[in-house]
């Protein structure tokens, strides 16, 4: 004859042992606890939704302004988005992107050295650049470079207020190219030599003592040990200044290099089609900074190993967890790790 559940439970409860006794007393009789909800939560909450349904409404009215204006002709942005010119330009600000930036490197990269070096000339000399090239715009800069010629005519080599061996027209030497790519570089330089100097000094003292007690030299110890462990720090600035460097070649139009900006400028200054030119040249720039940004977070992802637990997620990894866990046979969720 079977028993009742009532019958069974002191036994039951007596065969687990008194540990599990003790929960299931202190568990009590009454049922699951019931959260209530007061007006007022119910009314913030109300408020929160009422809050995001106005935002979403305020960012449609502007997408839907900006698609349907009368101005905005898209079909002239198809048309020019892909066109030679266009991407000659694009072309042309990747190439200033690219040599502005290593030359920025370098120069930032030999500064930072200087910077923490023991010498007083160096230090002198580095925070001269520095509070030269930083202190002064961008664009002032640029428009020096591309007038060089009328401050000096002629560039000369040779001995201080002595002979001089060599001599160049400076109208040939420092072209427009060339003016950019000074402008640029050596502006870069006195930004990227703060980053790497951060960097450098972000690395445990310890480090390099242990590095000098394994017989290695200063310069190699540098090298081998301390750079390394100071790329994670480095990089992510660096990153942003890539981007700041790709959008600020579009400075460069007013030396007349056609990159992305000066292109589209001169076919709009024909056609008088400004708006959707400067839609073709804003998509380039989205799409190109997206591309980087997207570089920088793998760079970074691979620098990071070993000092953080976690590297920051890619939208595509934050999307998949957000999805519910499956098992590919049974198709049931996976339990939670306790």
């Amino acid at each position: 004859m079977t028993s009742t559940g009532t019958d069974e439970a002191p036994d039951d409860r007596r065969s687990r042992g008194p540990l599990t006794a003790t929960l299931q007393i202190g568990r009590g009789p009454e049922g699951p606890r019931v959260r209530t909800t007061t007006g007022r939560q119910i009314a913030l909450k109300a408020a929160g939704w009422a809050l995001r349904i106005l935002l979403v409404l305020f960012v449609l009215e502007i997408i839907s302004k900006f698609l349907t204006a009368d101005a905005m002709r898209w079909d002239v942005v198809g048309e020019y988005l892909f066109s030679a010119r266009v991407l000659q330009g694009v072309g042309l600000t990747l190439f200033l992107t690219a040599v502005a930036m290593v030359l920025g490197c370098l120069i930032g990269l030999i500064l930072a050295l200087m910077k923490i070096s023991n010498s007083l000339l160096f230090n002198v000399a580095a925070d001269g650049y520095i509070w030269l090239f930083r202190g002064t715009p961008l664009l002032v800069q640029l428009l020096f470079w591309y007038n060089l010629a009328s401050f000096l005519p002629k560039l000369t080599l040779g001995i201080p207020f002595g002979p001089q061996w060599f001599e160049w027209d400076t109208n040939t030497v420092v072209s427009s190219l060339i003016a950019a790519l000074l402008g640029l570089g050596l502006n870069e330089g006195a930004y990227m030599s703060e980053i790497i100097r951060a960097g450098i000094q972000s690395v445990d003292q310890g480090q390099s003592e242990a590095a000098a007690a394994l017989g290695m030299s200063r310069r190699r110890a540098m090298r081998r040990i301390v750079l390394p462990q100071a790329m994670r720090v480095i990089v992510p600035p660096t990153g942003n200044q890539v981007i700041s460097m790709l959008k600020g070649t579009s400075l460069v139009s007013i030396v007349a290099i056609s990159e992305l900006l000066y292109t589209v400028q001169v076919i709009y200054a024909r056609t008088f089609e400004t708006i959707p030119l400067l839609v073709v040249a804003c998509i380039w720039y989205l799409v190109l900074t997206t591309v980087l940004s997207i570089g920088q977070h793998y760079i970074e992802k691979y620098y990071a190993r070993g000092a953080t637990r976690s590297a920051p997620d890619t939208y595509a990894q934050k999307l998949r967890k957000l999805l519910p866990r499956t098992t590919p046979s049974s198709g049931l969720k996976e339990k939670a790790p306790v």
